[in-house]
């Protein structure tokens, strides 16, 4: 028996179980992003003093006007740095659950101190393990109030589509800085 032809078998074998190897290594599923630690605490905005009936009426009172002018039936809270109820409006034709929801929003936004919409977007991508922890919203409308550098309070709406909501809020929020 030539020894020549066993070697190259051999060799051969080698090669086509190095590429499979390979391959496998390559095709690997790739880690999982919740695993990264990044240098920083992500959302890391210091709870600052309370905002003020009077801020938050007026955050409010933006909203509303706003939403009035689009022809959109919402309910508006703001909440303070430690996630109570400073103010709410419910507009004429608001449905009644939205009274909570846009608490809740606003809850969420001073509780985890980043928009509902961060939440949403994790959802949608796949990432559901956010809505295995206490008071989150995933819905867009919940946008935290920020006064030089600290977190004050939050805004949130509910009662049109997300998105709808997200924009009444925004509008209040430009009011506030």
């Amino acid at each position: 028996m030539n020894p020549r032809p066993c070697l190259s078998l051999f060799a051969l074998a080698l090669t086509v179980l190095g590429a499979h190897l390979g391959y496998a290594q390559t095709a690997a599923p790739p880690a999982n992003p919740l695993d990264v630690v990044p240098d920083k605490m992500p959302f890391d905005v210091p709870y600052g003093a309370p905002v003020t009936l009077d801020r938050a009426d007026a955050v409010l009172a933006a909203s509303v006007a706003d939403a009035k002018m689009k022809g959109w039936k919402l309910v508006c809270a703001v909440l303070d740095s430690g996630g109570n109820l400073v103010s709410v409006k419910r507009m004429d034709g608001a449905q009644l659950a939205s009274i909570e929801i846009a608490i809740h929003k606003a809850r969420t936004a001073v509780k985890f101190r980043r928009e509902t919409k961060v939440f949403e977007t994790n959802v949608q991508s796949g990432n559901v393990y956010q809505l295995t922890l206490d008071d989150v919203v995933a819905s867009r409308g919940g946008i935290p109030l920020v006064s030089e550098g600290k977190l004050v309070g939050a805004i949130g709406c509910s009662g049109g589509s997300g998105s709808q909501d997200e924009v009444v809020a925004k509008a209040g929020v430009a009011a506030f800085k």
